[in-house]
């Protein structure tokens, strides 16, 4: 199984806006063709607007503005393939923000402590911090409690493990770009090898033995993930 990332932070370190990437009947459109063609598909995230500092000052606009466009995007991406695995992505800064997310949702008729999975933005560079911990404990106490931490690494896990359904972390890629690829292997590089991913998630699912209930690298397959 593996899940598919909207690219939606270097869209907008780059841009500033999504008027530079895909509309979203084009992005709709290259789920289902990833979808049919590689097959295996869990879920997709939305194109949804980070709410990082240096991203807010690229776009010029508010955490509010932000939330507001990724839920409505999830909202559109919804109506034009309720049949793909799109998950609702909550976006913030602090525990005040991610919790006001949940109820812009709510507002559109989309309640989050029903859906399968949750994506949790904007924590990635702060993963190993108490403050996402303390996201993550605010969600789960709002009854958001199906979460997937986007690039949560091996320190952040440590802490907060048992608060997340599932994690990716593009660690192991970055790692693998810049070594020779491994023996058998005929590619540049195993930036994008199954046979280093793999090993990869062993040694991170040995370091996490100690949390009460280790996420999965995607989750499993639920045909009922989007809300």
């Amino acid at each position: 199984m593996w899940a598919l990332d909207s690219g939606g932070f270097t869209e907008l370190r780059r841009h500033g806006t999504w008027d530079h990437g895909p509309t979203p009947a084009t992005y709709v459109a290259q789920i289902r063709r990833y979808r049919d063609q590689v097959g295996r598909l869990a879920w997709a995230a939305p194109q949804d607007w980070m709410c990082e500092p240096q991203i807010l000052a690229k776009t010029g606009l508010t955490i509010a503005a932000h939330q507001d466009y990724t839920v409505v995007n999830y909202l559109r991406l919804r109506e034009l393939a309720p049949e793909l695995p799109i998950i609702p992505v909550v976006q913030g800064w602090t525990v005040g923000d991610y919790l006001r997310c949940v109820d812009r949702y709510a507002t559109y008729g989309v309640d989050l402590t029903g859906a399968g999975l949750v994506g949790v933005g904007s924590i990635c560079r702060r993963q190993s911090t108490n403050q996402v911990k303390e996201i993550l404990t605010a969600l789960h106490r709002a009854g958001v409690t199906r979460l997937h931490g986007f690039g949560v690494k091996t320190l952040g896990l440590a802490k907060y493990a048992d608060l997340l359904a599932s994690a990716d972390s593009m660690a192991w890629s970055r790692e693998a770009r810049n070594r020779p690829p491994l023996p058998g292997c005929s590619h540049k590089n195993c930036a994008n090898c199954l046979r280093y991913a793999l090993p990869w998630r062993t040694y991170v699912t040995a370091a996490i033995d100690h949390a009460t209930a280790r996420p999965a690298l995607f989750g499993p397959s639920q045909a009922g993930w989007a809300a």
